[in-house]
C-alpha cells in the first residue's frame, strides 16, 4: 500500500481583488481536489487559505502514488482471429500487436454475446509528484476570473501579478513552473511586519510558521471570526453593539492579513440623518462596522480594522475619523437638498432616463406600472388609490441626490422623502417594498400596497424585457429576469394573493406599443415563470411528478397551484392513490386514441360495474363542487380516493372497446367525466409509482 504525505500548494499575489478572495479560494479548492479524483490519488481533509497576497491548499493524507491496475483490452472476435486452418488473420496479429505482446499471449473472453480476443495488461500506477504539476497548472487555469491581466514583458495572465509559488509534497519540493515561477518552499508573510523570506520546513506547519514568523492569519474563517470577536469586543467598550453584516465582515477579512481593531468617532450631528445613510456611508465607503445601541439606535461611533498592529494607533484612529467626516457631510448635504424638492415635482425628470430604448424612459415605465398595479388592485379588492399613487411616485427618488451617491438606497429613501412630503404611511412603505423581495430568502413586501406595486413592477420588467426580444440564456441575465419572476411569484404565494398571473402577463402585453409577437413573446414567458415556479416548489419540499400533475391543468393564480400541489402531495400518501393514478394513466391513453369516438352524453349502460361506477362518480360530483368552489382540494381528492374500489371493479370487468359502437361511446363518456372529475384539480395520472 502506498504511504501518504501532506501536499502544500502556495501561490504569492499582489493583493487579490477582495470581493472575490473567497470564491476564488473555494474554486481552488475544489479544482485542486477535482483533478487529484481524476488522477485516482487518494487524499484525506482538505484546507484551502487565503489572505490578499495568497492563495493555499493543504492536503493531508495524499498517496505517493496511484495504485498499480490490471486493464484488460478487448480484440477482435475469435471466430474472426483465426482463418480455417487456425492461423492468426491480420486482426489478431494487429490487436496482438497493438497490445505489445504475441498472439500465443492473447486470452479468450467469453461473454453471452459470443467469444473474444482479450489481454489483461498490468499499469503500474504513477508517482504522485509526476502527475500534481499538471493538476494544479489546470486548476489555476480553470479559477473563475473575469478578467485577467499581464505584467511585465511576460505573457503569463493571472488576476494580479504573482511573486512565489511554493510546491511540496511531505518535506520536498515538487520542482516545476507556475505561471512562469518556479516553485519552491520559501514564503513571504506580512508585507511590513515580515518582509523577508520564509522557508515553510514541513506542510503541516504552514499556518502556523505564517503565524508565529510571518505575522499572517492564513486560514480565511479564522480571521472572520477573529475581526467579528475583536470588532463586538471594541463596540462593547464604548457601549454598544456591532453592526456586522456578513458581506462586509468577509471583504474586511479579504483585505487583513493580521487585522487590528480601531475605534473611531464621528460628529452626533450627524445622527439626525437617517440610521441607513450613516450605515451605508460608513459601510459602502469606509468599511467600517457601525456601532448601535442595545436598542438598536446608531451611536456616534464606528469600528475599522488596520491591517498593521501600529505603535500609535491613536494616529490611525485619527485618520480614519478625518477621512469619514467628509463623507458624512456629503450625505447631510444630499438629505437637505434632495427634501427641498418634493417627490411628485420630480416626476418630469424621469423622461430623461432610458430604461430601455424599446421600452422607453422611467416615466413610460411608471406610468405602465400604475396601469397594471390599479388593474391588480382592483382584481384583489383593495384601494387602487393608493396603489396609483405609490406607483406614480416610485421611481422618483432615482434622480435624488443620495440615491444617485448610493445606488443601494432605491426605494428606501423614497420612503424617508415620502414621508417627509406627507404622503400616506402607505404609499411610502409601498414605495421603498417595490424592490421586495431583495435577494433569496429575505422577506416579501408586508404592506398590500407594496406587495402590489412589487408584483406589479416585476411583471413589467419581465414582459418587457421579453417583448424587447432580451430573453435570458444559460447565465446571461443582466436584467436580472429570473429573480424578478420569482420575487412576483414569491409575492403572491408567500401572501396568500388569488392573483392570476397569466391576466397580469396579458395585460402587460397589450400596453407596450413597440412592434413584437405577442403570441409567441406569451407562451413564452408564461414558460419562462412557471419553469421558476417549479424551482420553488422544489425548494419546498414537492417532488417533479407532482409538480407536473398540477402543471397539466396549468393554475394560473400562483397561491392556488400551490394549494393543488399540498394537495396533491397528501392524495399520493393514500392507500388508494397508486391505484388511482394508474387508471387516470390508462383512461387518458384510451381517451386519447378514442376521443372522437365518445358520446356527448352518458347512455345505456348494461354491465353492473360501469352503472355502479357512473352513479359513484354522480354522487361524487356533487359531494367535490362545494369542496372545489372553496378551494378545498385536499378534502375533494379525499373524496374522489373513495372511487377507488368502482374503478377497480369497472376495468376488471367491463371492455371499454367494445363492438358496440353505441356501448363504446357510453362508457368512453363515463371514462371522460371519471377523468374531468380528477383534472378539477390535477392530473393524477402524472404521479410516478
Amino acid at each position: 500500500m502506498s504511504d501518504t504525505q501532506y501536499l502544500l500548494f502556495e501561490l504569492g499575489c499582489e493583493e487579490l481583488p477582495p470581493v472575490s478572495l473567497r470564491k476564488l479560494s473555494d474554486a481552488l479548492l475544489e479544482n485542486i481536489q477535482q483533478g487529484l479524483t481524476q488522477a485516482d490519488l487518494n487524499f484525506g481533509e482538505c484546507i484551502a487559505y487565503a489572505t490578499p497576497r495568497r492563495l493555499a491548499v493543504l492536503i493531508k493524507g495524499l498517496v505517493s502514488a496511484q495504485a498499480d491496475k490490471s486493464i484488460e483490452k478487448r480484440g477482435p472476435a475469435v471466430q474472426a482471429a483465426f482463418d480455417a486452418e487456425g492461423q492468426p488473420s491480420k486482426a489478431c496479429q494487429g490487436f496482438a500487436k497493438s497490445c505489445g505482446t504475441t498472439v500465443e499471449q492473447l486470452s479468450t473472453l467469453k461473454t453471452d454475446k459470443g467469444e473474444w480476443l482479450s489481454f489483461t495488461q498490468q499499469v503500474k500506477g504513477q508517482a504522485s509528484v509526476a502527475l500534481i504539476p499538471d493538476i494544479i497548472a489546470k486548476s489555476i487555469t480553470q479559477l473563475p476570473i473575469a478578467k485577467r491581466m499581464r505584467w511585465g514583458t511576460s505573457n503569463t495572465e493571472f488576476v494580479r501579478p504573482v511573486h512565489w509559488a511554493v510546491l511540496m509534497y511531505g518535506n520536498n519540493i515538487i520542482k516545476t513552473e507556475i505561471l512562469g515561477l518556479n516553485t519552491g518552499n520559501t514564503t513571504h508573510g506580512h508585507r511590513f511586519h515580515a518582509p523577508a523570506a520564509i522557508t515553510i520546513d514541513a506542510p503541516e506547519s504552514y499556518a502556523s510558521i505564517l503565524l508565529n514568523q510571518g505575522k499572517v492569519i492564513a486560514d480565511f474563517s479564522q480571521r472572520m471570526q477573529i475581526i467579528r470577536d475583536a470588532a463586538n469586543s471594541a463596540a462593547s467598550a464604548v457601549g454598544g453593539i456591532a453592526h456586522i453584516e456578513e458581506d462586509l465582515l468577509e471583504e474586511i477579512a479579504a483585505l487583513n492579513e493580521f487585522p487590528v481593531p480601531i475605534t473611531g468617532s464621528f460628529d452626533t450631528r450627524y445622527l439626525a440623518l437617517p440610521d441607513e445613510v450613516l450605515i451605508t456611508t460608513m459601510q459602502i465607503n469606509q468599511k467600517y462596522f457601525p456601532v448601535k445601541n442595545t436598542q438598536g439606535e446608531l451611536l456616534a461611533h464606528f469600528i475599522t480594522f488596520s491591517n498593521i498592529e501600529s505603535k500609535n494607533p491613536i494616529s490611525i484612529q485619527q485618520g480614519n475619523e478625518r477621512v469619514v467626516m467628509p463623507r458624512l457631510a456629503d450625505a447631510e448635504f444630499f438629505w437637505n437638498q434632495d427634501r427641498k424638492l418634493r417627490l411628485e415635482e420630480r416626476m418630469d425628470q424621469l423622461t430623461n432616463i432610458v430604461f430601455q430604448k424599446k421600452l422607453g424612459s422611467l416615466a413610460d415605465k411608471s406610468l405602465r406600472v400604475e396601469k397594471l398595479a390599479e388593474f391588480i388592485a382592483n382584481s384583489i379588492g383593495i384601494d387602487p388609490d393608493q396603489v396609483i399613487r405609490a406607483a406614480k411616485l416610485a421611481k422618483t427618488d432615482l434622480v435624488t441626490n443620495m440615491v444617485e451617491e448610493f445606488g443601494s438606497l432605491q426605494g428606501l429613501m423614497g420612503r424617508y422623502y415620502a414621508l417627509a412630503d406627507g404622503e400616506s404611511a402607505e404609499v411610502a412603505q409601498a414605495i421603498e417594498e417595490q424592490y421586495y423581495p431583495k435577494g433569496s430568502g429575505s422577506t416579501t413586501a408586508t404592506s398590500s400596497t407594496g406587495q402590489v406595486l412589487s408584483i406589479a413592477e416585476k411583471i413589467d420588467t419581465l414582459s418587457g424585457i421579453f417583448s424587447a426580444g432580451l430573453i435570458p440564456s444559460g447565465d446571461k441575465d443582466p436584467y436580472a429576469l429570473r429573480r424578478a419572476a420569482l420575487g412576483a411569484l414569491r409575492t403572491i404565494i408567500e401572501n396568500k394573493l388569488e392573483i392570476n398571473l397569466i391576466a397580469c402577463l396579458d395585460f402587460a402585453l397589450q400596453q407596450f406599443t413597440h412592434e413584437f409577437d405577442v403570441q409567441k413573446t406569451r407562451k413564452l414567458l408564461i414558460t419562462f415563470t412557471y419553469e421558476r415556479l417549479k424551482g420553488y416548489s422544489l425548494e419546498h419540499s414537492y417532488t417533479a411528478d407532482e409538480y407536473a400533475a398540477v402543471l397539466a391543468i396549468l393554475p394560473p393564480e400562483p397561491y392556488d397551484f400551490q394549494r393543488r400541489l399540498q394537495a396533491v402531495q397528501k392524495f399520493r400518501a393514500l392507500p388508494e392513490a397508486e391505484s388511482l393514478a394508474a387508471a387516470n394513466k390508462r383512461i387518458a391513453n384510451i381517451l386519447k386514441k378514442s376521443a372522437d369516438q365518445a358520446s356527448a352524453t352518458i347512455g345505456q349502460l348494461v354491465e353492473p360495474a360501469e352503472i355502479s361506477l357512473l352513479a359513484s362518480a354522480e354522487q361524487a360530483e356533487k359531494d367535490v363542487t362545494p369542496l372545489l368552489a372553496a378551494a378545498d382540494y385536499q378534502a375533494a381528492l379525499n373524496r374522489l380516493a373513495d372511487l377507488r374500489t368502482d374503478v377497480d371493479r369497472f376495468f376488471d370487468d367491463v371492455m371499454v372497446m367494445c363492438d358496440d359502437l353505441e356501448l363504446r361511446a357510453s362508457r368512453l363518456a363515463l371514462l371522460t367525466k371519471l377523468s374531468t372529475l380528477f383534472l378539477q384539480i390535477a392530473d393524477i395520472s402524472k404521479l410516478q409509482s
